[in-house]
């Protein structure tokens, strides 16, 4: 099965992509991108959805990036290419560069910006308890962080 008829099989983030039934390798520079997170960040990328966990390829531009928020999934990024100011609950400001693996715990209340220099790419990983995006601990469904001068052009 090719990736574009994975495409049409059903899953729990509209705009992902299916694994399993014969979709196995998965090219993430092709397959649509999903906002994933669209009340509270600006990230966007691929999604591929197994039954247990959900992966995907994302980009921050420089600049922007999420308010806090959780979710009760545990996540993993790992981040390629840019710089991120990490902020998890309880936990100092630290800024992770390629090759920085970040766990946020399930219920944690975190953020990620990145860096006004480049964009961010990072790799996610989370269980498919919950979707790929969170609730904002605000409750307010009032977008993306944007640093001063990083704001969208109306």
């Amino acid at each position: 099965m090719s990736a574009q008829a994975a495409m049409s099989r059903e899953t729990k983030n509209e705009g992902a992509v299916k694994a399993g039934e014969g979709a196995y390798i998965f090219d993430l520079l092709t397959l649509d991108k999903m906002e994933a997170g669209p009340t509270y960040s600006t990230a966007i990328g691929p999604v591929v959805e197994g039954e247990r966990t959900q992966v995907g390829l994302m980009r921050k531009a420089r600049g922007t990036g999420a308010r806090p928020h959780s979710h009760p999934n545990e996540q993993w990024n790992y981040v390629i290419q840019g710089r991120l100011r990490v902020n998890i609950e309880g936990e100092p400001e630290r800024i992770a560069g390629p090759g920085t693996l970040i766990f946020f715990p399930a219920n944690k209340i975190h953020s990620t910006v990145a860096l006004p220099d480049e964009d961010v790419i990072f790799f996610v990983a989370k269980d498919l308890s919950f979707g790929i995006a969170g609730v904002a601990a605000d409750g307010k469904n009032t977008g993306a962080f944007y640093e001063k001068g990083f704001e969208p052009k109306a």
